[in-house]
């Protein structure tokens, strides 16, 4: 780790902690320097050496970096820079003080408590606010990119302590020109957030992660996956035969115009789905606030702040042990 901290600092960068670790790398909050005591706080994930040797995940990881470089958008974990020392490749990321909707999860159970349907719609709509911005996003010569995000669940969603909703990890989106568009072969994506599509290894477009996001709302209203199963093949069997429950049933507050939103998200047929994500947000916001008033990140970060029993000046990071950016291997 020492000579690891001399080496970053000849660039420039002071780590300062391990915040995530697996087996393909490590991510670390550290301090971008500049001339007169210039400091900024990011996050750099460093790929293991061995990793970086593979010409396959080099280049996912370089395709990573280039898809997300000009991703510049509130609702998108932002990607600074792409490094390498020696042959070791590293990515400086923007750091978000917080928590992932996995550890958010993880509270209201360990506290037996549901989280506002409000927030949760809220949170849910703000991550297809950065799908809207990514699935549209074009190149200099105004080709569209077709991003297809792939992996939207709990783990790559972030809560900052402010209150922002930031949607991170590219590592196995799909576009155009940039990463490989290989579908057929391998299910890409946590099992139990695929779209049917994904699971039945066909070719995706931007309603596949519409559906991801529908089944990320229903776990926010209660509390539990609907699709997981005890295994694998359980799950991927239940994403494409399971029946859609009436989610009126099973949470008190959920009105018959959240629950249809549920069900259109939750189509099998894609043709059925929003037919975008800007489709899917309209509906979302128009919930929220259609009474004229409605869910704000500062509600979110008081509501963050009451769960976790912690003042918004206080490092939830360094509490909870949380990661900050794209999760590794």
């Amino acid at each position: 780790m020492s000579q690891l901290r001399h080496i970053f600092n000849e660039i420039d960068y002071e780590l300062v902690r391990s915040i995530a670790e697996g087996g393909m790398g490590v991510v670390y909050e550290a301090h971008q320097l500049g001339v007169d005591d210039f400091c900024k706080t990011v996050a750099i994930k460093l790929i293991r050496e061995e990793f970086s040797a593979i010409e396959e995940f080099r280049n996912n990881f370089v395709g990573e970096a280039r898809l997300v470089a000009d991703l510049i958008h509130t609702n998108i974990v932002q990607t600074y820079h792409l490094g390498a020392i020696g042959e070791q490749y590293y990515m400086v990321m923007e750091f978000v003080n917080g928590i992932n909707l996995e550890q958010f999860l993880l509270q209201h159970d360990a506290m037996k408590r549901q989280m506002p349907i409000d927030l949760a719609v809220f949170v849910v709509s703000r991550v297809c606010r950065g799908l809207a911005y990514a699935h549209n996003k074009r190149d200099s010569s105004d080709r569209l990119l077709g991003i297809v995000h792939r992996d939207v669940n709990p783990k790559n969603i972030m809560l900052a302590v402010e209150g922002d909703v930031k949607l991170t990890d590219f590592g196995i989106a799909k576009a155009l020109d940039l990463m490989y568009n290989e579908e057929g072969e391998v299910i890409a994506g946590k099992d139990e957030y695929l779209s049917p599509e994904q699971a039945r290894c066909e070719v995706t477009d931007g309603r596949a992660d519409l559906f991801s996001c529908g089944i990320v709302l229903a776990e926010l209203l209660v509390g539990h996956n609907i699709f997981e199963g005890a295994s694998p093949d359980e799950t991927l069997k239940n994403i494409l035969d399971k029946s859609i429950p009436d989610f009126t049933q099973l949470r008190n507050g959920v009105d018959y115009k959240l629950n249809l939103i549920l069900q259109k998200s939750l189509e099998r047929d894609r043709n059925k789905r929003y037919n975008s994500a800007s489709e899917m947000l309209t509906a979302l916001e128009m919930y929220i606030y259609s009474d004229g008033y409605g869910p704000t990140n500062e509600k979110l970060s008081e509501y963050i702040e009451d769960l976790f029993k912690v003042s918004r000046s206080d490092h939830l990071m360094q509490k909870e042990g949380n990661s900050t950016s794209n999760r590794i291997g």
